[in-house]
This record gives C-alpha cells, structure tokens and sequence, in this order.
C-alpha cells in the first residue's frame, strides 16, 4: 500500500500558479494562432502578438529544447549508473 503526504500549502500555491501560467499560455497562443486569422490586419489587437512566424518557431525551439534537456538528463543518468556499476564490481 502506497501511502502519500497530502500537499503542503506553498505546493498547492505553486500548483496553482502553474496551472495558471499554463492557462494563460494556452489561451494566448489559441486565440494568437486560430481567432487572429480572422480579425482584420489593421484592427488594434494585432499590436498584442508576435508576428505569425513566430507561432511556428517558437513551439519548435521548445520543442528541442526540451528534447535536448530530456538526452542530457537520460545521458547523465546512464554515465552515473554505470560508474556506480564500475564501483560495485
């Protein structure tokens, strides 16, 4: 039987903070990449986001960012591994 903590306060708060930076991410690129198309290009919300090139590059440099930081992790967890298999031996 697994028994957990039930969260503390400050990590409910950065929870919820989380959840909240999320949602406003979300919401912004939404409305940036499927509302924008349809509202005039001289209308005054435009002046709010980034050019449409960017909606494209900007998910894709995350994207291989995070790729990158998920191959360094990976790599570090196997040369620590097998160094500690080296030491056992």
């Amino acid at each position: 039987m697994l028994l957990v903590a039930p969260a503390t306060g400050t990590d409910q708060v950065v929870g919820l903070g989380l959840v909240a930076v999320s949602l406003i991410i979300f919401t912004y690129y939404t409305a940036w990449v499927i509302l924008l198309p349809f509202i005039d290009s001289q209308h005054v919300i435009h002046k709010y986001f980034l050019p449409r090139a960017y909606a494209v590059a900007i998910p894709m440099a995350a994207g291989l960012l995070l790729l990158l930081f998920v191959g360094l992790f990976i790599t570090y967890v196997m040369l620590k591994s097998e160094r500690v298999t080296k030491k056992t031996q």
